[in-house]
């Protein structure tokens, strides 16, 4: 199912007002002075990862291509301007008509990037492109931050199964999002149905410890479930006594038991005792499934453990310590009247603080060694050196205003797999580390 043919999610009419003050603001003023309509250049792009980062992952390329599409000044939003003074007649008049009209390039999302990388780039009329400020960082700053996570946390995952559970840890709209950028980050599933209907992600779900106590014993839970769900369902086992629940499962369910979970305690210590038990009663194709506040940490130390699969909630969905990607969204390059012909001029903010930018409309590549690893993101303003060509990063993504480059959700899934393959073996250790790869810029 695609996105886009089912709208917005609920009470969200329009993404216009997604954005701040400021922007309106500024296309205002730039309409009175008559530079509105000059040609520029936009690109989102970080000047360092998160603290410990070797890589970030691109999430949410999508969304925005949808939000785009429905960044629309309905009657209602111009009333709503209109009644709390923030823009002039003139301007309402123009926001009414807006559609965005531009180009928009990008690195397709399911990709990696580092510092520098131009990770998007919007082409158009500085009035319809400064409009999309906000809202395409709110989206990729979200979105790019859950995915670095989920990624991080399928490495350490090593093939076993990864769950995305984090919705009641996070806003109700957030969480589907959340949902989305995890499953492009390598998570398998979600318990979030919203997630499901709207994005197609496998949905997966049994019981709380609330089903488990509304049952007059265990034993009598158990046999609901199972006789609801059937023998290949998941018990969960640490309500009461760990090590009673199984042998109780195994008697109710049978050697054909799906799962159990396991929700508390030590789990290293507690997935080795149950797995023997399981083992021991004849349930040797039963899985076990871990919970518990884990991170890509906490997978990681559980790698000797018999576990077959990780329920992910609140470090997955709050970045694992990183919120967002301090994304940037800044103008680059701009005409010098509003005349379609005149050439582009680069710009640059210059500035104390690390906050200084590159001027000039960018490609990037990223130069493969002998062996065919990546070595270094490239990154230029001229023509693209020959032997970089077949490397470049950015593709079409809006074309005059039409989206040319919608895709399923799981080709951004397995691009990003490929994409951390394709990196040096040291982009998955956990251990804190500079960027795995240098930007150069030319």
């Amino acid at each position: 199912m695609n996105a886009a043919d089912l709208g917005l999610p609920v009470d969200v009419p329009s993404t216009a007002l997604f954005t701040d003050q400021y922007e309106l603001t500024m296309l205002q003023a730039a309409l009175r002075a008559g530079t509105a309509d000059r040609r520029s250049v936009f690109e989102v792009f970080t000047r360092r990862l998160p603290e410990g980062r070797r890589y970030g992952v691109l999430a949410g390329v999508g969304r925005v291509l949808d939000a785009v599409e429905n960044f629309r000044f309905d009657p209602a939003v111009l009333g709503f301007l209109r009644e709390h003074g923030i823009v002039d007649e003139p301007t309402l008049e123009w926001l009414g008509r807006y559609r965005f009209s531009g180009d928009i390039w990008g690195y397709p999302e399911g990709e990696v990037y580092f510092p520098g990388s131009p990770v998007l780039r919007v082409e158009g009329s500085f009035a319809e492109c400064v409009l999309l400020e906000t809202v395409i960082l709110s989206i990729l700053n979200h979105d790019s931050a859950i995915a670095a996570a989920a990624s991080r946390m399928s490495a350490a995952a090593a093939g076993r199964r990864l769950i995305e559970m984090g919705a009641r840890r996070t806003h109700e709209l957030a969480a589907v999002a959340a949902s989305r950028a995890a499953y492009v980050g390598g998570f398998d599933s979600t318990s979030d149905l919203a997630a499901g209907f709207r994005y197609g992600i496998p949905t997966v779900g049994t019981s709380a410890h609330a089903f488990t106590l509304l049952h007059d014993s265990e034993r009598d839970a158990f046999r609901a479930q199972v006789d609801s769900l059937g023998r290949g369902t998941t018990l969960l086992i640490d309500t009461y006594d760990v090590a009673e629940a199984v042998r109780t499962a195994v008697e109710v369910a049978g050697p054909e038991l799906g799962a159990v979970r396991i929700d508390s305690g030590d789990l290293l210590l507690v997935a080795h005792r149950v797995r023997a038990q399981l083992d021991e009663l004849g349930a040797r194709n039963t899985k076990i499934v871990v919970t518990s506040d884990l991170d890509e940490y906490a997978i990681a130390s559980l790698a000797a453990a018999p576990v077959d699969a990780y329920g992910v909630g609140t470090q997955l969905v709050t970045g694992s310590g990183h919120p967002t990607c301090s994304m940037v969204y800044k103008l680059v390059a701009r005409a010098t009247s509003a005349d379609p012909r005149a050439p582009l001029t680069p710009v640059a903010k210059k500035s104390l603080g690390g906050k200084a930018s590159v001027g000039g409309r960018k490609w990037a590549a990223r130069r493969p060694d002998a062996y065919g690893d990546a070595e270094a993101e490239v990154v230029g303003t001229g023509p693209v050196p020959p032997e970089l060509v077949d490397h470049q990063l950015l593709v079409e993504l809006v074309k005059g205003g039409d989206v040319v480059a919608r895709e399923p959700l799981e080709a951004a899934r397995s691009r990003h797999i490929a994409a951390r393959a394709g990196l040096p073996m040291s982009a998955i250790q956990l251990s804190r580390g500079e960027p795995v790869l240098p930007t150069e810029y030319m």
